[in-house]
């Protein structure tokens, strides 16, 4: 049976190579390309090719809707590839730190590429996991745009995953239905599939399959947690950057809280659990009637009187595991890691993001691998005022990505942009070799418990080592 189900995870989610795999780096034209499911057409724009809107899984709707990724389409001809796609479905947020791009709908498993516009071969591969509670979130808010680290050398590749009820969702007979198929934690699973694809095609962007480095901030974070544990993701990345992201114990479900939930929710559709063919019946329902007014926001919201219809990521064994426990037994990849917070992130000092992150770095050095521990404190000027008590969660991100006129237009100070050059540049020296060090920038230390072991990104712009 264990020979069964590993073939079949081995099927589902295309880690097979394929014949393109062994290829060098060939563009047919400034902007075109060959990938397994056929031929690609970007845009070139200040030293940067962009292929947005790639396939890589099936549209995960119908039959498909609470399955594991299947293989993408494949298309005739050269598709254009200059637009987002959509962004998975969800109730976006009104306030949110990066609004959606696109319009969110249930077919929504694509990804993005920027690479230098002058080819090279075998460069380092960064791939961006979005952060957002697993209720919201996406690939396409400008300030998570590729563009300006590609032109550092690197290939930079974001992706969607479903999330809430489309990402994260269990029924007694979707147990049943499943025979041993990977289920519930189907945003975990996109994850997977994505880095699979680059995997299998990063090669035809000039990217080096063997150094891709996976960063991901608040619920990116955490995903980066489970893939370190993952049993499914041997030799699909080799560094890691874990952004406000705890330390890594989830808000996980178990499978028997996970299928009551889902029995709830199809109750309150009013499908019964004895109902004949209860799962037709809920994929049958719209988009809208899944999501159901789900987002981060009824999070904080009182909760109601009755049982509880949706649930967060589960442990499941084949996907995704107790990350806190496999760390504490040495079961994780080890590579080398950037882990931080910012100074006035979610909860407080003590809370999961700033604590989290310092427990992460002391437990992982212990391991015998690189570790570089951070706190961003740097507020952007404009958004200043004598009641600003640090960085606010997820604030960092425009700096490290060089993204800051998407966030703050023309208020950007040369003390901003600055601070942006500095963070950045760490972001791309270890992407290029594990190590954040680099000429001209002043010493990281690696993590060690009783020395000076933090870097500070400071108010005042500087990068200063200080001891935790």
């Amino acid at each position: 049976m264990k020979l069964v189900i590993a073939s079949y995870l081995f099927s589902i989610l295309f880690m097979t190579a394929t014949s393109h795999a062994q290829e060098t780096f060939e563009a047919k034209s400034s902007s075109e390309v060959v990938i397994d499911s056929g031929s690609l057409r970007g845009a070139e724009s200040g030293g940067v090719v962009s292929y947005k809107g790639i396939p890589f899984a099936a549209s995960p709707v119908g039959s498909l809707r609470w399955r594991a990724p299947q293989a993408p389409v494949e298309w005739a001809g050269t598709r254009t590839a200059t637009e987002y796609g959509s962004d998975c479905m969800q109730k976006p947020m009104a306030n949110d730190a990066a609004p959606l791009g696109t319009p969110p709908t249930e077919d929504c498993l694509y990804l993005n590429v920027w690479r230098p516009a002058k080819p090279a071969i075998k460069m380092p591969v960064l791939v961006w996991i979005y952060g957002g509670g697993f209720l919201n979130g996406g690939a396409s808010p400008p300030t998570y745009s590729g563009a300006e680290l590609a032109k550092q050398g690197i290939v930079f590749v974001s992706f969607n995953y479903r999330v809430g009820r489309f990402g994260f969702f269990m029924h007694p007979e979707l147990t049943h239905e499943a025979k041993g198929e990977p289920l519930g934690n189907y945003g975990f699973m996109d994850q997977i599939a994505a880095l699979n694809w680059v995997k299998r095609n990063i090669h035809a962007f000039g990217g080096n399959a063997e150094d891709v480095t996976i960063v991901g901030e608040s619920a990116g974070g955490m995903s980066i947690h489970t893939l370190l544990t993952s049993p499914m993701t041997k030799n699909l990345f080799h560094k890691a950057v874990i952004q406000s992201g705890g330390d890594g114990k989830l808000m996980m479900a178990d499978k028997t809280s996970a299928e009551q939930a889902g029995t709830a929710f199809a109750k309150a559709k009013g499908i019964e659990a004895s109902a004949s063919e209860p799962i037709a019946k809920l994929r049958a329902l719209s988009a809208e009637e899944v999501t159901d007014g789900l987002s981060m926001a009824t999070l904080f919201e009182k909760p109601s009187d009755g049982p509880k219809t949706y649930t967060l990521p589960m442990y499941d064994g084949q996907v995704a595991v107790n990350a806190l426990a496999a760390y504490s037994t040495g079961r994780f990849r080890k590579v080398p890691i950037m882990v931080g917070a910012t100074s006035a992130d979610l909860f407080g000092i003590d809370g999961p993001m700033i604590a989290g992150a310092q427990t992460i770095a002391r437990t992982l050095s212990g391991e015998n691998i690189p570790v570089y521990y951070y706190q961003f404190s740097y507020v952007a000027e404009s958004v200043r005022t004598p009641e600003t008590r640090g960085a606010s969660h997820a604030s960092e991100i425009p700096f490290f990505f060089r993204t800051l006129h998407a966030k703050y237009g023309d208020t950007v100070t040369s003390l901003d942009a600055k601070t942006s050059s500095l963070a950045s540049s760490y972001l791309i020296n270890f992407v290029k070799t594990g190590d954040p060090n680099g000429e001209g920038l002043p010493a990281w230390p690696k993590y060690q418990t009783g020395g000076l072991n933090r870097l500070d990104f400071d108010e005042d712009g500087a990068a200063t080592t200080m001891n935790d």
